[in-house]
């Protein structure tokens, strides 16, 4: 009930016909979210493909400059001393066989999963089970690697993976409601370069069709498409 009360709040501060510029959406978030929690902030992007061609899979990772804000808890699927150079960058587990066994088992408390390419083969028995879930390690992310322990590092540190579901659009938890505006509109910017620069050539019209940002608790504040790369507002207002 007290959810349902907050979001109704929410939705009143704000104008469900109007879209803002990022700068007017963050501050209208920040305005919102008043949760006992620190929310996520999440953003959402509908682009103009069809994932079901696969010249039209947008997918990848980047680095938000601010970071994420959360805990970022990392498996990795590797033996002798890529194992160990996981351990020490701090992966929460890492296995090979029995981390597999493991998942089977039921076990998905983790947010991204690691795999060196000696250990696919027996990675990819858990392709229904990470698949649909977007875990399942792939080189186009940078979660196969030979270099595990530089991967565990940057996850934690904020690189974050995105990619289209079955109908165009990229989800993106760009930081948390305690961010300061600026750290917030340089992730959200991030995000949306990184976007407009891995657009695929077979992508046509309006490639950016609707942006919303979103916290945990507050209705989505939809953002003008046109106005999504708009910087001119980054200074904080008097």
């Amino acid at each position: 009930m007290h959810r349902a009360k907050a979001y109704a709040a929410a939705l009143e501060r704000l104008d469900r016909e109007r879209l803002y510029s990022p700068a007017e959406a963050v501050d209208l978030l920040k305005d919102v979210a008043s949760a006992s929690f620190d929310e996520t902030v999440e953003l959402a992007v509908r682009l103009a493909v069809d994932p079901r061609k696969a010249d039209q899979i947008v997918r990848g990772t980047l680095s938000l400059p601010a970071g994420t804000g959360r805990n970022t808890r990392v498996v990795v699927f590797a033996a002798g001393e890529d194992a160990a150079a996981a351990r020490e960058a701090g992966a929460e587990v890492v296995g090979a066989d029995d981390l597999v066994a493991r998942i089977e088992g039921g076990y998905l408390e983790f947010d991204v999963a690691i795999a060196t390419p000696a250990l696919m083969g027996q990675v990819g028995k858990l392709g229904r089970v990470l698949g649909p879930r977007g875990l399942m390690p792939n080189p186009k992310t940078g979660t196969v690697t030979t270099d595990v322990g530089k991967a565990v590092v940057e996850f934690k540190g904020g690189r974050v993976e995105y990619r289209t579901d079955k109908v165009g659009n990229v989800h993106v938890a760009i930081g948390k409601a305690s961010f300061s505006r600026e750290q917030l509109l340089d992730n959200f910017h991030t995000v949306i370069d990184e976007l407009v620069r891995v657009k695929p050539a077979a992508a046509k019209g309006r490639y950016l069709r609707s942006v919303t940002l979103a916290s945990t608790m507050s209705p989505g504040i939809r953002i003008d498409p046109a106005r999504a790369r708009e910087v001119e507002e980054l200074d904080t207002p008097a």
